[in-house]
């Protein structure tokens, strides 16, 4: 009879497995819902998030065109004007052709540009900050050699009356 029935230990251990797979499930199902409800207090307080570079490049070549397409040229008159804009019209579609397959072929590129121009702007402002502090360190060190009761500059006050 003792071979037909699992021992007692064994089936607690088994309800206990069962119970923390469902507290696991539980758990992840609650950071989920917490960070879907962040994601979207986020997405109403600062809108949506920026997508990559390449499509950024993308609605940056779009919204070009859109403004060129509706530019109307008042320096070539009312005649030239159709012309000029057939021609405008061409030149963009011919360079949204040329930059719409490089962005499909290489998407990561652009992010990788995009974080190099991050990273090249860091740099600057490291080495602008730098700069700024060594020219407010010899101010100081200046305004230190001069008379402390001085306060109107190397020169002589001369008086024109």
């Amino acid at each position: 009879m003792s071979e037909e029935l699992p021992p007692y230990e064994a089936g607690k251990e088994e309800a206990l497995d069962e119970v923390r797979a469902t507290d696991a499930d539980a758990w992840a199902t609650a950071a989920a819902e917490d960070l879907a409800a962040e994601k979207a207090r986020r997405r109403t307080q600062y809108g949506p998030p920026p997508g990559s570079a390449a499509e950024e490049l993308r609605k940056l070549v779009d919204t070009v065109t859109d403004k060129l397409a509706g530019l109307q040229s008042p320096l070539l008159g009312q005649v030239a004007g159709p012309a000029a804009q057939q021609v405008v019209k061409q030149v963009v579609q011919q360079a949204k052709a040329a930059v719409e397959p490089v962005i499909e072929r290489n998407p990561d590129v652009f992010d990788h540009l995009a974080a190099a121009g991050n990273e090249l702007l860091a740099a600057y402002r490291s080495a602008v900050q730098a700069q700024e502090q060594r020219w407010t360190a010899r101010d100081s060190e200046l305004k230190n050699l001069r008379d402390p009761g001085d306060d109107s500059g190397p020169g002589e006050r001369i008086d024109l009356d």
